[in-house]
């Protein structure tokens, strides 16, 4: 019995410890849950401070962002509202301007319309009492005349002629006095209505008809100088086509940048050498830059001297084509180059003096035109424009009755001032003609090298034909490249060259410059001023602006009426 006791009372006693474990576990979770519920809303509240506070402060700056932006906006709206305000009011100054010139215009106008028509009645009255007059002195004249023939047929009335004639002659002189004394009332009638002396009128009178006399005159001027310049073209056209049609027009453009392909890309460290020494080696040696990139399996050599690019070309090609790549061997190949390009230079100088059938230059000039076969001028090859200079200057030459051999070696010899080595600030023209004269050249042919851009006076025939053959071989299509920068720049300049001249509206530069076209206020310019218009802007352009061939001048005086039916 006592056992059992025991037994339930322990049994008890465990229930009772894990009731009490439990409740205890129960308690100390909520304990706990407590305190983290606790301490996350603490943290949950210091995020959203911090949260509240990021918020303020990005706020702040976008405030401050967007004042300044406004600021900005406002002075940006400011400026434009001057500026348009400044504009404005000197459009409007210009509008008041010119409406008070037109007024002013409309009232010297009606002013001398007004003169003239009190001028045109007074003349008119004047001009009837001439006629009376004029009548008077005829009666008179015939009354003469009828005495004359009584005193011829009757000798017995001499003496009562005679009386009868003597009153005639007082009646006649009365008369005449009377005219003169009625001329005077009407001049001075005259100059009271028109306000002008009979000296002042004579004036007006003799700049009238000098104004008619040059109107005329400029017509005929005109005239003649159309025919002039329609017999000239037509002659000058057949002279040019004839040439053209028998001269090549083969050209090459050449760069200022050389290609050296490579077999593979693992040359190109062999290219530059160990810290770069080969490279240095070899733009010592040649005076060309070498551009290494990514480029893939080539090399660029990069210079504006044609024959020392040339001469790095082809020792680049040697020296990779034999494999040896180090300074001693570069500074080696590079001067047998530079020896085999100067005799290539001399070969292709004989051939071409050879070609062109020109004898007795010097050998010195026959090495400077070969020198042109790797020079180049607005992308034209400038060895292949001068031969076609050559050899269109002679064919004009020949069409015309004049030297061609003067004018083949002219216009061979006409840019070899651009190759001169030497470094000299004067214009090619000049240079290439003082070295054709020190080389024994015939003065006319160093006058035709030094006049073909105007620099000096052409005192030669064969000048104008050299500057006209290098014209045609430079201004022909496909010829030259020019940029698009001076390109644009040189239709500006004409067209601001046209404006300039008064009473021109509207210039529009078309045909890639090669003709201008001039639109003029027909209120202010007259059709023969506009002949003589056009021959002005023609004559400023030729004094002030370079360019290749020639540029025609168009200018157009139209008058518009516009009605409305209603």
């Amino acid at each position: 019995m006592g056992m059992e006791v025991t037994t339930v009372q322990i049994v008890v006693g465990i229930a009772v410890a894990f009731g009490l474990g439990f409740l205890v576990d129960r308690y100390l979770l909520r304990v706990v849950g407590l305190n983290k519920l606790a301490n996350a809303d603490q943290e949950a509240q210091k995020r959203l401070e911090t949260a509240e506070r990021e918020i303020e402060v990005l706020r702040q700056e976008r405030i401050v962002k967007a004042e300044v932006e406004l600021k900005r906006r406002e002075a940006e709206f400011e400026e434009s509202m001057e500026s348009t305000q400044r504009t404005w009011r000197r459009t409007r100054q210009q509008l008041e301007e010119r409406h008070d010139a037109l007024n002013e215009r409309i009232r010297r106008i009606n002013d001398r319309e007004a003169v003239v028509q009190e001028s045109s009645d007074a003349v008119s009255a004047l001009t009837q009492e001439a006629e009376t007059q004029r009548a008077l002195v005829s009666e008179m004249a015939t009354s003469l005349t009828a005495l004359r023939e009584n005193l011829e047929s009757s000798a017995q009335d001499l003496q009562a002629r005679e009386t009868e004639m003597a009153l005639a002659r007082v009646e006649l002189g009365a008369a005449e006095e009377q005219a003169r004394s009625l001329s005077r009332q009407l001049q001075a009638k005259l100059e009271e209505v028109s306000r002008l002396t009979a000296e002042e009128a004579h004036r007006q009178l003799v700049d009238q008809i000098r104004e008619e006399a040059e109107m005329e005159a400029a017509t005929l001027v005109q005239e003649v100088r159309d025919n002039a310049r329609l017999k000239a073209n037509r002659e000058a056209r057949k002279v040019i086509l004839t040439a053209i049609q028998r001269t090549a027009a083969s050209h090459a453009i050449e760069n200022t940048v050389s290609v050296v392909n490579l077999a593979s890309d693992e040359m190109k460290g062999r290219i530059i050498g160990r810290e770069g020494r080969n490279i240095r080696a070899f733009e010592a040696a040649t005076g060309i830059e070498v551009i290494v990139d990514d480029t893939p399996e080539a090399v660029i050599l990069s210079g504006f001297n044609p024959v020392r690019r040339e001469i790095a070309r082809r020792a680049l090609e040697d020296l990779i084509e034999d494999g040896r790549i180090h300074p001693a061997r570069i500074e080696e190949v590079v001067e047998r180059v530079r020896t085999e390009i100067e005799d290539q230079i001399l070969e292709i100088g004989e051939r071409t003096v050879i070609d062109l059938n020109v004898h007795g230059l010097h050998p010195e000039l026959v090495r400077h035109v070969g020198r042109m076969r790797f020079r180049s001028s607005y992308g034209q090859n400038l060895l292949a424009h001068s031969m076609e200079t050559a050899r269109i200057a002679s064919m004009m030459a020949a069409e015309l009755g004049l030297d061609v051999a003067k004018a083949l070696r002219g216009g061979l010899l006409h840019d070899i001032g651009k190759v001169v080595e030497e470094d000299i600030e004067n214009p090619h023209a000049l240079v290439g003609m003082d070295l054709c004269r020190r080389h024994g050249e015939d003065p006319e042919v160093c006058n035709a090298v030094g006049a073909h851009h105007d620099e000096i006076e052409m005192t030669s025939p064969l000048s104008p034909i050299v500057q006209a053959a290098d014209a045609i071989s430079g201004a022909r299509p496909g010829a030259r490249r020019e940029a698009l920068e001076s390109y644009i720049k040189r239709l500006e300049n004409l067209e601001n060259l046209a404006r300039s001249f008064d009473g021109v509206e509207r210039v529009y530069a078309i045909q890639a410059g090669r003709e201008v076209r001039v639109i003029v206020n027909q209120d202010r310019i007259s059709d023969d001023a506009s002949e003589q218009l056009a021959v002005d802007i023609s004559r400023r352009i030729q004094s002030e602006m370079q360019y290749p061939g020639q540029v025609k001048i168009t200018v157009i005086r139209e008058v518009r009426a516009v009605s409305y039916a209603k």
